[in-house]
């Protein structure tokens, strides 16, 4: 009885740490798009050189520079993932080989009805070379719950809910008329719950994981503008390392526990170009350092005793975009893009809570300016993802007694709104040479 509550707590906590930071819309799970209205219609197409407007500010915090005065930004944006785990062999216990599961329907839709994720950026110039500011958004996020509570996976979960929250106040200075360099530092809120089956019974009781923590990371960035309409940007974020502290609930008992999460690290380089007064073009590639998501200890509160370790062997990701925008009038500009994304998530590791693979995005947008301080962003994507299969057959990283796949087709349907507000008086501020021509 031991060994079989101790097989459903590693099944359990490994399923966590994913959870851990949950995605939708980009790499295993974290959400890019909804960081930024205007971004979501070119697919995030030079965010790290200015190319998305405030946004970029979540990327880059050199970017800060490019917003003469003060000026706020507040982003709206709708996610819906939709993905149905179907098995495609018979769901067995012990072995491929062993006696059939007495459940073995499929997951039915993940997704549910979606979530709402709030962005905003604010950037105050106090002289012709310093800014401040501070952005928010949600990096991290995850709700999967299958309508089908009752099915053949659901020792591997039942329901996952993440949130996240980062804070970053941000510092921009101009060096010269071609350079500036911006920082931030990462205050990021995490709270997580997972829950799945003890057992294979359709009446099988929870077990249940839950904890919260706030911890720390940093940005840096700088943009270049060697020629004018040129703008160059690199950033770099840094890992945040959460310390969960929460509860592992079982049948039996009630254990505090507390796992090292090292989110990761990730690389981002942006390239911005006006063509000439109504085209610009813009392009991105981004890595991200999710190979270091690899083997997590997981230890007891009471004793620093081990419990289990969570075993993702996550590989790098990478994103690559290319964007243009239209200025139809002088208020009017109209956008569209196109990215692709090399998951971190395979065939060997992927889980039931996250049907990622491989995705291409394809983005459209506009922006309207009212006057000189209202202007209104919106964007739409919809994001095609292969077939992803998930494959407890044995040498899954987080294996447990059901041997158990399946496999699902992924789409996801993104809409955002975002309004930005210069609260000053343009013609008072201090000139500063535009980067890149935005609205």
């Amino acid at each position: 009885m031991k060994s079989t509550v101790r097989l459903i707590a590693a099944a359990t906590v490994s399923a966590a740490a994913l959870l851990a930071a949950g995605s939708a819309s980009a790499s295993s799970f974290a959400i890019r798009s909804g960081q930024s209205a205007e971004g979501l219609g070119m697919a995030y197409a030079g965010a790290a050189s200015g190319g998305i407007g405030m946004g970029s500010m979540a990327w880059n915090p050199a970017t800060i520079t490019m917003f003469p005065g003060r000026n706020s930004n507040w982003n709206f944006t709708y996610l819906n993932a939709n993905a149905d785990y179907q098995p495609t062999a018979a769901t067995r216990l012990g072995s491929p080989l062993g006696p059939l599961n007495p459940i073995q329907n499929g997951t039915g839709n993940l997704g549910g009805d979606g979530a709402f994720i709030p962005a905003s950026y604010s950037a105050w110039q106090l002289t012709d070379r310093f800014w401040l500011g501070v952005t928010t958004g949600a990096p991290y996020g995850l709700r999967s719950k299958p309508d089908q509570q009752v099915n053949a996976g659901q020792v591997y979960g039942r329901s996952a809910k993440v949130q996240t929250i980062n804070v970053s106040p941000t510092i921009g200075y101009q060096v010269n008329d071609w350079i500036s360099v911006g920082a931030a530092v990462q205050v990021q809120y995490f709270n997580a719950a997972l829950k799945q089956a003890s057992g294979v019974g359709p009446t099988a009781a929870p077990v249940i994981i839950e904890g919260d923590t706030i911890d720390f990371g940093y940005r840096f960035g700088i943009t270049l503008t060697p020629f004018q309409g040129t703008a160059i940007g690199l950033a770099y974020r840094s890992e945040v390392r959460q310390t969960l502290e929460g509860t592992f609930r079982t049948p039996l008992a009630v254990i505090p526990v507390k796992a090292n999460l090292n989110l990761p690290d990730s690389v981002v380089l942006g390239v911005s170009q006006v063509i000439n007064d109504q085209w610009q073009v813009h392009a991105g590639v981004e890595w991200t350092n999710w190979s270091r998501f690899r083997n997590i200890p997981i230890v007891s509160q009471l004793n620093g005793a081990p419990v289990t370790s969570l075993n993702f062997q996550y590989d790098d990701a990478w994103y690559f975009s290319l964007g243009a925008e239209y200025k139809y009038s002088s208020a009017l500009t109209l956008r569209a893009g196109v990215g692709y994304e090399l998951s971190a998530v395979n065939d060997r590791n992927r889980t039931i809570f996250i049907a990622d693979n491989d995705r291409l995005w394809l983005s459209a947008g506009l922006s309207y300016q009212f006057n000189d301080k209202l202007k209104l962003d919106l964007g739409y994507t919809y994001i095609d993802v292969k077939k992803a299969s998930v494959n407890y057959n044995g040498s899954h990283p987080q294996q447990a007694a059901v041997f158990y796949t399946a496999e699902a087709k992924p789409s996801i349907h993104i809409a955002s709104v975002g309004l930005t507000y210069r609260w000053d008086n343009p013609a008072e501020t201090v000139p500063v040479r535009p980067v890149v021509r935005k609205n």
